[in-house]
């Protein structure tokens, strides 16, 4: 793994964790390492499973240390994030796909075609970061947030779609600098379920 996919999982663990002195430092380290605009695609992403409010509180934090403004918002396009919806969710849950959608259509089916076009095709289809990159930052925000299913879900897209074990890991040492232990017991007998499954 590299340093800079290493300070974006750590940037994303830190938004989860709600510390905005950790996140200080956190950007301050990141951007030795880490290219500045993926670090705002990491940002921009949390508000997915972290919300608006973590967010906008993150790049507020992050304009203030850089004092660099985007100048130019990406044009919104509903047709093309469905597609791009479709491929995306398909990659990360893999043959379980069919049955996410299933299940989330019995909760409700506005949120199945918000979680393919918003969650999928207009945010974690975005450019910017890889797939697997997107992913291990999700774990690490999810881990410290303690969503274990959906946690569960997001280790496993992770490998399926390219992910190593030891990235994984990487993420889940991040989010445990911001978690007890006995969460962190939790999520890593989590990730052993995760593993022996996907070896079979």
């Amino acid at each position: 793994m590299t340093e800079n996919d290493r300070a974006l999982i750590r940037v994303s663990a830190a938004l989860a964790s709600h510390d905005e002195e950790a996140l200080v430092e956190i950007f301050c380290e990141a951007r030795q390492v880490a290219d500045s605009q993926q670090i705002e695609e990491a940002i921009l992403q949390s508000y997915l499973f972290l919300g608006f409010p973590v967010a906008l509180a993150g790049m507020a934090v992050w304009r203030r240390q850089t004092e660099s403004h985007f100048k130019q918002s990406t044009p919104l396009d509903c047709e093309g994030w469905a597609a791009r919806g479709h491929d995306v969710c398909r990659a990360v849950y893999a043959g379980k796909y069919d049955k996410l959608r299933e299940h989330v259509r019995t909760l409700h089916p506005d949120l199945e075609l918000w979680i393919v076009v918003e969650g999928y095709g207009k945010v974690l289809g975005r450019p910017g970061l890889t797939l697997v990159t997107r992913e291990l930052c999700i774990v690490a925000s999810l881990a410290v947030l303690g969503a274990s299913k959906q946690l569960y879900s997001h280790m496993r897209g992770a490998l399926n779609v390219g992910a190593r074990s030891s990235d994984v890991d990487v993420a889940l040492a991040e989010a445990e600098v911001f978690g007890d232990v006995k969460d962190c017991l939790e999520v890593r007998n989590m990730w052993e379920k995760v593993k022996t499954r996907n070896e079979t």
